[in-house]
């Protein structure tokens, strides 16, 4: 049985919600049926909302800006503003943990990609605590993000998931299917929708490594962790470390993604598979990160950055296109043949796709001053200064 859920960019993928519909307790099928009524209507919002963001005004700050709005168990959208910034702390999480979630997002791409806001041209960040009662999920609308409470209004022992703001890359993710809009603006489905999926979970891991201070190898890699309750035997939706692991329970079921080409999903469901397959380019990201050590988010982040933002990237683009682009991004900003470019294509070569051989550099690449090369060569004087700080300063 497969529910009529459609993919509308949610942070937890349609056939976990499944699942739950079909294994879980009387109290949890009423919360699934909920769910799909409130996403039909959210689609059809989402939809005229992006139809219409290319040419509708938005609210512009000089610098980083955030507004916080408790829509209180409503559906009308903002709600009340609650916070706003420099505002102090108000002592309701969901309020707090998505004003400080959205501070750390635009640090990430503030701070190391020299990206203003989500459009690139200082977008205020604005967020909406509180979405409907027990809603289980949160989403970017086109305009802003949106976060549901989970299911504290149920019986303890029906609980799955705790409020959507308590996990900070849930939060980098959802803004960054935001800066996905404003810049390759992956069409959602199929392959480039798995890559929009992707590089979502990319950057959202990135804000949390970066808000911890974590390296590569200190970080779990786990998107959402702290969304489920105790209840759940699971770490969290997804292992970029480890596709197919992070959870197996008895009402959400099994995580069904592959880490590798090889078990590649053909599916008409989840518009293609958008949520399953970004487990391949997922691993990919993660295994260059492993290679490169330190700050993922300084290196393998920065080239992940650049490919997103090229005017080659199109948006029908397939596994294929990002993962020859990143290579030859990674050439151009640390040098061909450098330690970087290699570990882009062991990082692909890895989840079983293949890119352009790379011979090592004899003289020296990998310390972002290699050769450039002719394609992408003006990226580099470009980007060369967006390692940036490691750590944003304190607020």
């Amino acid at each position: 049985m497969h529910s009529r859920i459609h993919s509308i960019q949610c942070i937890i993928p349609p056939h976990m919600l499944d699942n739950v519909q079909e294994k879980g307790s009387e109290a949890q099928k009423g919360r699934m049926r909920q769910i799909i009524e409130a996403s039909n209507q959210i689609r059809e919002e989402r939809t005229g909302l992006m139809a219409a963001a290319a040419v509708m005004p938005r609210a512009q700050a000089d610098g980083k800006e955030r507004v916080v709005y408790d829509v209180q168990q409503g559906t009308s959208l903002p709600g009340r503003r609650v916070r706003g910034e420099g505002d102090p702390a108000t002592g309701d999480a969901a309020v707090d943990e998505a004003y400080d979630g959205a501070g750390e997002t635009y640090d990430l791409y503030n701070d190391v990609y020299e990206r203003k806001s989500i459009d690139g041209s200082a977008m205020r960040l604005d967020s909406t605590v509180h979405f409907r009662q027990g809603y289980d999920n949160a989403f970017w609308n086109g305009r802003q993000m949106v976060y549901g409470d989970g299911d504290e209004d149920l019986p303890e022992g029906d609980r799955l998931f705790n409020r959507f703001t308590i996990a900070i890359d849930i939060i980098g993710h959802e803004l960054t299917h935001g800066v996905v809009q404003f810049t390759a603006a992956l069409e959602y489905r199929n392959q480039s929708g798995a890559l929009n999926e992707s590089f979502a979970d990319v950057f959202g891991s990135l804000v949390k490594q970066r808000a911890l201070d974590q390296t590569a190898d200190q970080a779990d890699w786990i998107i959402g962790a702290g969304l489920f309750t105790s209840r759940v035997n699971g770490q969290g939706i997804r292992s970029m470390k480890a596709p197919g692991t992070a959870y197996d329970d008895p009402v959400l079921g099994t995580d069904s993604q592959p880490g590798h080409m090889d078990d590649f999903v053909n599916t008409t469901q989840d518009n293609g598979g958008v949520h399953i397959n970004s487990g391949i380019p997922n691993h990919a990201f993660y295994v260059v990160s492993r290679e490169l050590g330190g700050f993922a988010w300084e290196k393998a982040g920065r080239i992940w950055y650049a490919a997103l933002t090229h005017p080659s990237l199109t948006a029908q683009a397939e596994f294929q296109k990002v993962a020859d682009l990143t290579q030859e991004v990674a050439g151009d900003l640390f040098g061909r043949g450098s330690l970087e470019q290699q570990a882009v294509h062991t990082g692909w070569k890895e989840v079983g796709i293949q890119t352009e051989a790379v011979e090592p550099d004899d003289g020296g690449g990998g310390d972002g001053g290699g050769r450039p090369g002719c394609a992408l060569g003006a990226l580099t004087g470009i980007l060369a200064p967006l390692v940036g700080p490691r750590r944003r300063a304190t607020a």
